[in-house]
């Protein structure tokens, strides 16, 4: 049976995601940088690949012109936006990720760069904006976790929180009304973040039970929207990890305890 160039595609980009995703943790994928530290982009080489992307699209925000690991593409960040590969002359750009073929694995390099940013992102989030679901005992580790009441495997995953904080990993919960700020999912979010006990409100809500839905001013919910998108949460759960990975989807407890190594 052949394949159209266009489900040949489709596959090996299925494959690399799956390759990606299984193996994106640091402690599991050898750093690739994307460029080395002491690189520097020729100012004339720069000024040229800059002045042709306003050329053809001046509407458009461009990064800084970096090097790439390929010689003769320089990588150009268009803010949420993709990374564009440009060659030397300004005259053609490839625009996505971009792998390193390691041994067993395809390793996006982006994805890297972009768990880097998650870390840092992440850390500006204060503690009291999250609602936290921690261990008895010992905190062995943590997972950030973007959730929407409205969503059957975001309920699916709430019921995997004791066996979580059984193994010592704590459920720290972000807002991400998947139909917007403007939705009745946005209004049982804020409910939960502005109630008296955030923890048992968000319970009750993925728990299907009837609440009076009180929206507070100056809850967070907007702004973990706003976050989550930026991180790239395109749905739910969507957890992000203390490195900085993202994993979309539901994963069972005893999947998240080997996952995290415990």
């Amino acid at each position: 049976m052949k394949f159209s160039a266009v489900k040949q595609f489709s596959l090996f980009k299925r494959i690399a995601v799956a390759l990606t995703l299984t193996s994106g943790l640091s402690a599991l994928v050898p750093s690739v940088a994307l460029a080395a530290s002491d690189a520097v982009v020729d100012p004339e080489i720069s000024a040229r690949v800059l002045q042709s992307l306003r050329d053809g699209r001046g509407d458009l925000p461009y990064g800084e012109v970096l090097p790439s690991p390929v010689a003769g593409l320089y990588q150009v960040s268009v803010p949420n936006g993709p990374t564009l590969f440009v060659s030397g002359d300004g005259k053609y750009f490839v625009a996505g990720d971009m792998y390193a073929i390691k041994p067993g694995m395809f390793v996006n390099l982006q994805e890297q760069q972009r768990a880097v940013d998650r870390v840092e992102l992440m850390a500006n989030v204060p503690a009291g904006e999250q609602i936290r679901f921690s261990p008895v005992g010992q905190r062995k580790a943590y997972i950030n976790v973007f959730t929407d009441v409205d969503c059957g495997f975001c309920r699916k995953l709430h019921r995997e929180v004791p066996a979580l904080n059984a193994r010592g990993i704590e459920v720290r919960y972000l807002a991400y009304p998947r139909a917007g700020v403007r939705s009745a999912s946005y209004d049982k979010l804020a409910t939960a973040w502005c109630a008296a006990d955030p923890s048992h409100t968000l319970t009750q809500l993925k728990n299907r039970e009837a609440i009076d839905i009180k929206v507070c001013d100056n809850n967070p919910v907007a702004k973990q929207y706003a976050l989550g998108s930026r991180l790239g949460v395109t749905g739910t759960p969507a957890l992000i990890l203390a490195d900085g990975t993202l994993i979309p989807g539901y994963r069972t407890a005893d999947e998240l305890a080997k996952i995290l190594g415990l």
